[in-house]
């Protein structure tokens, strides 16, 4: 998997990834005690508003990359968005009221709506090889593992050295160091993009459009919701059932999501040769499957008397539903390749990246309010019925006779584009 790491753009991009993810999980520890010292016992409540403002911005702005990337160099675009994240990230420890805050999360997760899908249309350009840019994808899904259990593990080892205040400066030198990586190598300019009817607005519908067009990204949406509704449990409700269902000091929260992470990691491991032998429908499909089955078992593990073998058995099922999101998740950048031209990457991407988002941002307030109202043993029956129906739906929508990849093009494409690749 390391040897992508030889081509010296990718290394640098994927380095930029990482000292940039690092960075995103100081803010998060960093944004958490910053409300509390603003807001007191109602920390919580802005912490949730400002979680809900990061998923609109996602949905909201993302779309808006596709239609920049055809107008301004891809390098520029994602130097301007470390850049703006790293100006946000020095303010806020100076902000006095909570509605600074607000704006400011705001213009923060604007700017990585922007960076992100950017970043992951360059890489296929990058990395034309199909072998490599699987390889890629692995890594990528295990640096966003990796930073999730790193970024506290640091943030409170600084905080034994540093204020709090002071961990929004790692977070704006993590950011500064990503534009820097980006500046030191050529990227692939804006002049390939494919340009939608219509002006802005049209650049800003292109990709919605492709995925209306494509099944196999029909399919996608599809599995992004089923990958939703499971992981809406383990990050909303595991708090709730390690502490009042088991009764289990606050330690076991990490050990719980640690098993998710574990299995998640694991399943971005082993991948890229499992996806060589088998394909992308033939991993991710059963991957979404077995979703709704992993939450029926949550369900009955929720409805049966605390014991040691059924904590046990919580981890075991947060290490599949790791494992399973992972298997879905990793492919999707393949499946997304293979379904446009490369002109029309950046569009998808970003559409892509609103898309996934808005899933994420139906799902996080019903497995919110279930879980308050209903218990937790209700929420996974709920949340395994949207997940088995997603997955359904994926299946139907992305049959063994449509998985052959066929080019869409919906746009007004450059002269002479490159050809999609098939499989």
């Amino acid at each position: 998997m390391l040897s992508v790491l030889r081509n010296r753009t990718y290394r640098h991009l994927f380095a930029a990834q990482v000292v940039a993810l690092v960075g995103t999980g100081l803010a998060t520890v960093a944004l958490g005690l910053l409300a509390y010292d603003r807001a007191g016992d109602r920390a919580s409540a802005v912490l949730g508003t400002a979680l809900a403002i990061k998923m609109v911005a996602y949905v909201a702005v993302a779309p808006l990359a596709g239609a920049l990337a055809a107008r301004v160099s891809r390098r520029s675009l994602m130097v301007g968005a470390d850049l703006t994240r790293a100006g946000v990230a020095l303010a806020l420890p100076f902000v006095g009221q909570i509605w600074q805050i607000y704006v400011l999360v705001f213009l923060l997760q604007a700017a990585s709506a922007v960076f992100t899908p950017t970043f992951q249309a360059v890489i296929p350009e990058v990395l034309p090889a199909e072998r490599d840019y699987t390889r890629a994808l692995s890594l990528s899904r295990l640096a966003y593992d990796l930073e999730s259990l790193f970024s506290p593990a640091l943030a409170a080892g600084l905080l034994v050295l540093v204020s709090s205040g002071r961990l929004f400066v790692g977070t704006a030198i993590g950011f500064l160091a990503s534009a820097v990586l980006v500046v030191s190598v050529a990227l692939p300019g804006r002049s390939g993009a494919v340009r939608g009817k219509g002006g802005v607005r049209g650049d800003v519908l292109l990709g919605m459009r492709l995925f209306r067009a494509a099944p196999g990204l029909r399919a996608l949406l599809a599995l992004d919701l089923a990958v939703a509704a499971s992981g809406a449990i383990v990050f909303v409700n595991t708090v709730v059932l390690v502490r009042d269902h088991f009764h289990r000091p606050a330690g076991d929260l990490s050990l719980a999501l640690g098993a998710y992470g574990a299995g998640s990691v694991l399943t971005a491991l082993l991948l890229p040769r499992l996806l060589r032998r088998a394909g992308d429908r033939a991993v991710m499909l059963p991957a979404a499957l077995a979703l709704p089955v992993i939450l029926a078992g949550v369900a009955a593990l929720g409805a049966a008397a605390p014991t040691a073998g059924s904590w046990v058995g919580v981890l075991a099922a947060w290490a599949a539903i790791g494992a399973a999101c992972s298997a879905v998740l990793t492919p999707g950048g393949m499946v997304i390749r293979r379904s446009v031209t490369d002109a029309e990457l950046p569009a998808a991407f970003a559409a892509q990246f609103s898309l996934s988002h808005g899933c994420w941002l139906l799902t996080y307030p019903l497995a919110g309010r279930l879980g308050a109202s209903a218990g937790l043993p209700v929420t996974a029956l709920v949340l395994g019925g949207v997940a088995l129906a997603a997955a359904l739906a994926a299946a139907v929508l992305w049959s063994a006779r449509a998985s052959v990849p066929v080019a869409v093009s919906v746009g007004e494409s450059p002269p002479a584009p490159t050809p999609v690749r098939h499989k």
